[in-house]
């Protein structure tokens, strides 16, 4: 049995994959795939693998009951004909509200991805990710974080997640560590977002399930819409650009330093990775895996990748 996690990360259209795949559960099961979204992973099956204060027995202890758990409902999925288990849930990595805290791209996404590989006793097969160009990803953090009741950001909580240090290909690192063995493939949001069924054909090789395909679940609210959510607070929704359309928070240079980043984690995907990772092409799984020479992919091609990102 092959199993497939499927990481996020968040605001990459991760609500809208789960949605298509419960949408084509049936068309799945024909192929022998199960696809275990939010509505299982968070209904106690992964309880316990990042360890819970205040719950009976230790972190080994939880860890060890969430194991049993996991092997359990694996064993029922292969006793059913079932394949391939994709476990989709953006969760696994951490929550974006500690990457606002710590200014920094999912800094425990290490501890956190050793221990759900303990979980699922080393059977993981392949890890798939999906990275969005990081100037359009904290924006689009930012505005769901406001639109949940955090505060507006000042000018020095923007400088300090431009200057953070932490980019994707850390993060990438910091996964295939905690990992080893598992084929990790990259998804550049810009490409993906919108066909969950090209996704889906990364992560299992399958095509054709096409129902409920376009829709567009979890979007950032826009600014009329955070406008109104920090008026009905009592906050100040002046501190927000007139006009309509998607939240941009940072300055030119701001963004500028960010695309930069972005186009250097791209750089650094198609060249290889150092064969941690595998950047997915665009083309879909006939060529995924062959990419393009080092020399094509110059810096700041991503700024033109990431001017067609969705919110």
């Amino acid at each position: 049995m092959e199993i497939i996690l499927h990481l996020g990360a968040h605001r990459t259209a991760t609500t809208s994959f789960q949605h298509y795949a419960r949408a084509n559960v049936a068309a799945l099961a024909e192929s022998s795939v199960a696809v275990w979204g939010p509505e299982i992973t968070r209904d106690g099956l992964l309880s316990g693998v990042i360890p819970a204060c205040g719950t009976r027995g230790g972190a080994m202890a939880q860890l060890t009951r969430a194991r049993g758990r996991v092997a359990q409902r694996l064993e029922r999925a292969r006793a059913e004909g079932i394949a391939r288990v994709i476990v989709s849930d953006e969760n696994m990595i951490g929550a974006p509200r500690l990457c606002l805290r710590r200014s920094r791209l999912y800094p425990g996404i290490g501890e956190r991805m050793a221990r759900f590989a303990h979980a699922f006793d080393g059977r993981i097969t392949r890890a798939v990710f999906s990275i969005r160009g990081q100037d359009a990803w904290w924006a689009s953090v930012l505005a769901y974080a406001v639109a949940r009741g955090h505060g507006l950001p000042e000018p020095g909580d923007l400088d300090r997640l431009v200057t953070g240090g932490r980019t994707w290909r850390g993060v990438i690192t910091d996964l295939a560590c905690a990992l080893p063995g598992v084929e990790i493939v990259i998804l550049p949001h810009e490409h993906f977002a919108s066909r969950p069924e090209a996704r889906l054909a990364q992560m299992t090789g399958l095509s054709g399930a096409r129902r409920e395909a376009r829709v567009w679940l979890g979007r950032a609210p826009d600014l009329a819409a955070l406008r109104r959510v920090v008026a009905l607070r009592g906050g100040d929704p002046t501190r927000l650009p007139g006009g309509t359309g998607r939240w941009h928070p940072f300055d030119r240079y701001q963004r500028a330093a960010l695309k930069d980043a972005y186009a250097d984690d791209l750089f650094w995907l198609a060249a290889g990775a150092e064969g941690l990772a595998r950047l997915a092409e665009e083309t879909g799984p006939d060529q995924a895996g062959t990419h393009p020479p080092a020399a094509q992919m110059q810096r700041g091609q991503g700024h033109d990748i990431e001017a067609r990102h969705l919110a």
